[in-house]
């Protein structure tokens, strides 16, 4: 576990966000990144995750390719849990991969890509490196 204040959380994520590819930071349209200690039950019985797993990040939203153009007033939300995210990390490099990783994982659905293409993209390295 690392012990990381909400602040210095924040200025993480922030740094991380700003560490996107310009090839996929400069299509994210009306996209909110939000941070939470933990996922809400609700959010935890959509997904139907067992007591015992953990959620470090959620995407809200309709992917851009189930769009056909229609626009959205409402923002896509990515949610990032910032208990879920200290408590799994080793130490500060680790805590930040793991929010990297996080958040291409979730950039990656506002995308429209589904797990197995995400961890076809990982398994190949062609997740950016943020």
């Amino acid at each position: 576990m690392v012990d990381i204040s909400e602040k210095d959380f924040e200025a993480y994520v922030a740094k991380a966000i700003d560490n996107i590819p310009d090839l996929y930071r400069r299509h994210l349209d009306n996209v909110a990144f939000l941070i939470e200690d933990e996922p809400t039950p609700d959010q935890r019985r959509r997904l139907n995750l067992y007591v015992n797993e953990t959620l470090f990040g959620l995407y809200e939203g309709v992917p851009l390719p189930q769009r056909g153009g229609a626009a959205k007033i409402l923002p896509d939300k990515i949610t990032l849990f910032r208990l879920p995210l200290t408590r799994a990390s080793a130490n500060l490099e680790d805590f930040k991969k793991k929010l990297a990783h996080t958040i291409w994982h979730e950039v990656a659905h506002y995308y429209g890509l589904d797990h197995a293409r995400i961890h076809e993209l990982e398994y190949k390295n062609a997740r950016p490196k943020l």
